[in-house]
C-alpha cells in the first residue's frame, strides 16, 4: 500500500508551502530507465474542522475536502506554516480544536513541519529535547517559547528519525526530497527533483542564509570550478586546481566558495562523491571496489567509511535496501 502523507491545512497558511508535499510526494515517478512508473505515496490534505474553506495568507481561500479524521490514517503528517497568531504563538499551547485533531494521530506516525509549522509540533510536545529548526526570523522567539527544544537556526532542515523540521518556505522542498531519498533512495529523489526543476540535494546542514552578500553577477564566482569538478569526481581533485579554474588564490577561492555554497570545498566534494556512489549502488551492479573508484574514493574501505559517516550504513546494506534484484540495471554512466 502507498505510504499515506496527510498535510494539515491551518487558517493563515501559505499556499506555496501547502503545495510542496503534493508536488514532491504526489506524483508517480520512474526511479531509473526500464522501471515502470509507480506511486509510492498517497497525499491527502485535511483541516481541523469538517470539510470546507480554509483561509490563506493570500487573497483567496482553499476548499479542503477532508476533516481531522484523516490524521488518524496518516503514516506521515506534514504541517506547513500558518500566519495566524493566537495561543500557539503567544503562549506556546495548542488551541482546543488543534489539540483535538492531534489526539487522532497514531503513535509512531512520522511528524514533519515546514517553516513555522514547527510551532505546532513543539506545542504538541513532539520536539521536547530534540533538535529542530524553523524560519530564521522566528528562531529566537521559537526558542524562548519552547525552551526544551534544541533549536538550530542555521540549518535547512533537521532529521531526528520520526520527527523532522525544515526552515522557511523553499527549505520545505529540501526536506521533502530528503524524505523521498531516505524512503526510496537517491535515484528516485533525483528524478523528482529534475521534474520539479530544483537542485536534487541541498544538505540539511547548509546555512539557511548567507551573512555576507553574494557576488555581483559580473564578479568572479566558483560556479565553473564546481561544474568542472563534477565531471571528474573519479579523479583526484586539488583545491589549487579548482582555484585556478576561477583565476583565484586558494585563500580567496575557499572564502568565496563558503559564501556561495555554505560549506568548504573539501566538504562539498565529499558530499558529491557520496551522492555519486549512491547512484551507482542503486542503478548498477558494479562491484563495491569499482563504485569506490568511479565515485572518487579510491578504495572500498574509504567508500565504506564515508558512506557509514553520511548514511549510517555500509555500501552492501545500502544497495540491498534500494536495489531490487529483479529490476534491470542500466549501464553505468560514462
Amino acid at each position: 500500500m502507498p505510504h499515506r502523507v496527510v498535510v494539515l491545512a491551518l487558517d493563515g497558511l501559505l499556499p506555496f508551502e501547502l503545495g510542496i508535499p503534493q508536488r514532491i510526494f504526489g506524483r508517480s515517478f520512474r526511479a531509473a530507465p526500464g522501471r515502470r512508473a509507480r506511486k509510492p505515496y498517497d497525499v491527502v490534505t485535511c483541516s481541523i474542522r469538517p470539510p470546507g474553506p480554509v483561509r490563506t495568507d493570500a487573497d483567496f481561500s482553499i476548499l479542503v475536502e477532508h476533516g481531522p479524521e484523516a490524521l488518524a490514517t496518516a503514516d506521515t503528517v506534514v504541517v506547513p506554516a500558518s500566519y495566524e497568531r493566537g495561543p500557539l504563538f503567544e503562549e506556546g499551547r495548542l488551541p482546543a480544536e488543534l489539540a483535538a485533531a492531534f489526539a487522532l494521530v497514531r503513535p509512531g506516525t512520522r511528524m514533519v513541519s515546514i517553516c513555522t509549522g514547527s510551532y505546532v509540533l513543539a506545542a504538541a510536545g513532539y520536539l521536547d529535547g530534540r533538535p529542530a529548526t524553523t524560519h530564521w526570523s522566528a528562531a529566537d522567539h521559537f526558542q524562548r517559547t519552547f525552551p526544551r527544544v534544541r533549536v538550530d537556526p542555521d540549518v535547512l532542515f533537521t532529521d531526528d528519525g520520526d520527527v523532522l523540521t525544515s526552515a522557511g518556505v523553499a527549505a520545505g522542498i529540501d526536506l521533502c526530497l530528503h524524505l523521498v531519498r531516505r524512503d526510496h533512495g537517491a535515484a528516485v529523489a533525483n528524478e523528482i527533483a529534475r521534474r520539479t526543476v530544483v537542485p536534487p540535494h541541498r544538505d540539511g546542514g547548509q546555512a539557511q542564509y548567507i551573512h555576507r552578500p553574494l557576488p555581483e553577477p559580473r564578479s568572479a564566482t566558483t560556479t565553473a570550478a564546481r561544474a568542472w569538478a563534477l565531471t571528474r569526481l573519479e579523479r583526484p581533485i586539488l583545491l589549487r586546481e579548482m582555484a585556478e579554474r576561477e583565476a583565484m588564490s586558494v585563500r580567496t577561492f575557499t572564502r568565496r566558495f563558503r559564501e556561495e555554497v555554505g560549506v568548504s570545498p573539501v566538504q562539498w566534494l565529499t558530499r558529491q562523491r557520496v551522492e555519486r556512489a549512491r547512484q551507482l549502488l542503486e542503478t548498477t551492479d558494479l562491484p563495491v571496489d569499482r563504485v569506490a573508484r568511479e565515485a572518487g574514493f579510491g578504495t572500498a574501505t574509504s567508500l565504506r567509511q564515508h558512506l557509514q559517516a553520511a548514511l549510517g550504513v555500509p555500501p552492501s546494506a545500502y544497495r540491498r535496501t534500494f536495489r531490487n534484484p529483479a529490476d534491470p540495471a542500466p549501464p553505468p554512466a560514462p
